[in-house]
């Protein structure tokens, strides 16, 4: 086959986002392309005839018609806004995941993509996933920028280091569609590309049942909370005793927590991130800020599970779910320990990390 024959206009259309992607791009490549015709053609054409036909010629003063000035002022204006309305509704949907999304969990690395499931199966540079459920993706980096690109489902979204981002899909059509990155990276830039296998449900609980099984990031960062001693600052004592170090975990995500400045933040992935990594950042309101940073030593990956962790240990729910509870009972400080004692992942990560190495050490 002819490989011009495999040329078209548009990648191929295999999510539920990806129509809407489409008539917005086209509508504007439309758009753009009247205009520039028309703008052109009236270019030519004034030049024909309003040439200049004698050397003497001195060409008299014109003014436009005050409905001219106007049309050519309020008809941009109208379709720029109309388009602006229309991208910004697109772009909320592209960035704004269904409650009902299953969480993946992705890293970009020098040179893959490594990807972990709920369940706790990990594959390198290929994501195998079920046809028509929504999917969405925590994305980290463990090194340099990267760009999470999957044309045929038109997302796109960047891994940044230190921070957490994410982007959610639901495919359509079962297939392998290219997964590529778009943020060079490094020498070896061209070959950080995989793939995305989508399957039918009972196929990829097929998949699912003969792959090596994983532990989950929740059972993954319980081990870590456990290793790195955060247990002994982070969860109720023995007895019911009180002089512990740090806030108890237990129900704190998801609430609002009040810090020792007076002020009240959410529990959520982000701050229990920033908790782990920065721990003097906020400290919970009736504890000493004795805890140690664990920047550096810990993985974006284990802070991950860490998160995942203080999250089975119940609370309010996510911030976004409406979990929001200025009683609860282990402020800002006790997320940010947890946080501290392994690893912060933004609310969007399923899969938290150190929480326990902090906890040792107090919040």
């Amino acid at each position: 086959m002819n490989e011009t024959s495999k040329l078209t206009l548009l990648p191929e259309s295999a999510s539920s986002i990806a129509p809407q992607v489409d008539a917005l791009f086209l509508v504007w490549a439309a758009v753009s392309l009247f205009f520039s015709l028309l703008i052109a053609g009236l270019i030519v054409y004034f030049m024909a005839r309003y040439r200049r036909r004698a050397p003497d010629e001195v060409g008299l003063p014109e003014r436009a018609p005050i409905w001219l000035e106007i049309a050519w002022s309020v008809i941009p204006l109208l379709i720029s806004l109309v388009m602006f309305g229309w991208g910004a509704w697109v772009f909320f949907e592209l960035y704004r995941a269904p409650e009902d999304a299953v969480e993946y969990f992705t890293v970009g690395k020098q040179w893959m993509w490594k990807f972990q499931h709920p369940d706790g199966h990990r594959e390198i540079n290929t994501l195998h996933i079920p046809v028509d459920t929504p999917i969405k993706l925590n994305i980290q980096s463990e090194d340099v920028i990267h760009s999470f690109f999957v044309p045929a489902f038109r997302v796109k979204q960047d891994a940044v280091p230190g921070r957490q981002t994410s982007l959610w899909f639901k495919a359509t059509k079962p297939g392998v569609y290219d997964l590529y990155c778009t943020e060079y990276c490094g020498v070896e830039h061209s070959r950080m590309i995989g793939s995305v296998v989508v399957m039918e449900p009972r196929q990829y609980e097929a998949w699912l049942s003969g792959a090596p099984a994983g532990q989950s990031m929740t059972a993954s960062g319980a081990q870590l909370f456990e290793q790195l001693a955060c247990h002994t600052c982070h969860r109720p004592m023995a007895g019911g005793g009180s002089t512990q170090r740090g806030p108890t975990l237990d129900g704190v995500y998801g609430r609002q927590q009040r810090l020792a400045d007076g002020r009240d933040v959410a529990v959520d992935d982000e701050y229990i991130r920033e908790s782990i990594l920065n721990p003097q950042a906020k400290i919970v309101a009736g504890y000493a800020p004795i805890m140690p940073t664990f920047q550096g030593q810990v993985t974006e990956e284990q802070l991950t599970h860490l998160i995942s962790y203080v999250r089975s240990l119940g609370g309010g729910g996510s911030p976004e779910a409406g979990g929001n509870d200025a009683n609860a009972p282990n402020g800002a400080a006790g997320a940010a320990a947890a946080t501290d004692g392994g690893g912060g992942q933004p609310v969007d990560n399923p899969t938290p990390q150190t929480g326990g190495g902090t906890g040792s050490n107090g919040n």
